[in-house]
């Protein structure tokens, strides 16, 4: 397990490499990575601004990533999120998620993205040509990350 809160970009291939070095019980490795984008492309967002509280955030990171260890059967996994400025292209959030068969690790990687999505202790300000706005979750990330409740 491991997870990474920083402001630097980060290079997928070279994190793959890392989860899977020295392993062959790794039968499945899922990715996701999320990238910063413009709302269709309409040029409605030039930038934007990600905060977190540190030490929290982290912490909150280390529980959800253990509790996707214990709800699937995973090798290994790795969850990598961005803060500071943006724009529309950059990586975001990296997760990787390994385990013997596909299905651990695709449903693992699901589980932790929308957890990252709805829960995640960050705060996600917008600017394009109207100004400057803080984001609200979306109705529609809380409904997939309710089917995850225990």
């Amino acid at each position: 397990m491991s997870i990474s809160v920083q402001l630097e970009d980060f290079d997928i291939k070279a994190e793959t490499e890392k989860v899977t070095a020295g392993r062959t019980d790794i039968g499945a490795l899922v990715t996701f990575t999320g990238l910063a984008r413009d709302h269709a492309g309409t040029k409605t967002v030039e930038a934007m601004e990600l905060e977190h509280y540190p030490g929290m955030t982290e912490r909150e990171l280390e529980r959800i990533e253990k509790e996707a260890h214990e709800r699937w059967q995973l090798q290994a996994s790795r969850i990598i999120h961005r803060y500071g400025p943006l724009h529309p292209g950059e990586q975001i959030v990296l997760v990787i998620t390994a385990s013997a068969h596909r299905k651990d690790a695709f449903e693992a990687a699901e589980f932790l993205m929308d957890w990252l999505k709805t829960k995640a202790p960050f705060w996600k300000k917008e600017t394009g040509p109207s100004g400057t706005h803080w984001v609200d979750a979306k109705v529609s990330d809380d409904e997939a990350a309710a089917r995850w409740q225990k």
